[in-house]
């Protein structure tokens, strides 16, 4: 019997503290609307199939498959392709992560986007792409979990086969904005609100929105939106002579059967069975 044993050294290294907000794939379509606009986190993209051009800042690059095109947060950019050979690429959105590819010696202008042609080490770089694309598809147990560990084996492998430096970006100090999130649904829960609002009101783009007010509140903002009008809707239910069709307009459901529908799945009961029910402990307790 032959037994090799390898032992992993620790050498202390800096943790991977960068967080995955989300992965996307897209195509090249008629229907492309290519406009200028920034995110507060990285955007990390690999083309997959086609070729196109990326505009950054006031500057653009062409790209073709295997190319993979880092821009760092805030930073101002777009893509276009033609209908001959379609751009087709997937994005991942990483928050905490200041990434460029770029050698050493490079101007702070150019460190705020980068580009490298991975065709070389396609199958294990377009592999983890895959696998988190599949992963979000799936949505399995743990599948957030095993998401960010790609995301780990992905960045630690683009800095090894570049030899280049990765910088983790200081956290931003988002707990105003998600105060003023949670505050603004507290007060207009009965208005029509949707992400689109909610990231106008505090210019963030709604994908990072999500991410960093359910790191704060352990619930994303449609959720707390829909709990708020649930608790709402039940006090109403119990201290008002209101009919059902009337509450769910006074909390801000659009429809009866959506307000029945989520007010059942959230308590396992109607909102006439909850008012009953709450009718007939009152009655119990005088």
């Amino acid at each position: 019997m032959s037994n090799i044993v390898y032992k992993i050294i620790n050498h202390n290294n800096e943790r991977i503290s960068a967080s995955l907000i989300y992965v996307s794939k897209a195509r090249y379509e008629k229907d492309w609307h290519s406009t200028m606009h920034s995110h507060p986190f990285t955007e990390l993209f690999y083309v997959v199939k086609g070729s196109g051009n990326f505009l950054i800042e006031d500057k653009t690059f062409h790209v073709v498959e295997d190319d993979l095109v880092i821009v760092n947060a805030n930073v101002v950019h777009t893509e276009s392709s033609k209908d001959a050979n379609p751009l087709e690429y997937i994005v991942l959105g990483i928050d905490g992560l200041s990434l460029s590819l770029q050698e050493t010696g490079h101007s702070q202008e150019e460190s705020l986007y980068s580009f490298h042609n991975y065709r070389k080490y396609r199958e294990e770089i377009l592999t983890v792409f895959q696998s988190l694309i599949s992963e979000v598809e799936k949505k399995e147990d743990a599948y957030e979990y095993i998401c960010q560990n790609y995301l780990n084996i992905l960045l630690l492998n683009l800095v090894r086969r570049t030899k280049a430096p990765l910088r983790l970006a200081p956290q931003k100090n988002t707990t105003k904005e998600c105060t003023y999130i949670k505050n603004y649904i507290d007060i207009h829960y009965s208005e029509p609100i949707t992400l689109d609002t909610l990231a106008n009101e505090t210019y963030l783009d709604k994908y990072y929105l999500v991410h960093v007010f359910k790191k704060h509140f352990d619930t994303t903002p449609i959720h707390y939106l829909i709990d708020k009008r649930i608790e709402e809707s039940k006090h109403l239910l119990e201290t008002t002579h209101h009919t059902i069709s009337q509450i769910s307009n006074i909390v801000g459901f659009n429809s009866q059967s959506y307000f029945t529908q989520t007010f059942k799945k959230k308590l396992g009961r109607t909102p006439a069975e909850f008012r009953k029910e709450a009718r007939k402990n009152s009655t119990l307790t005088k």
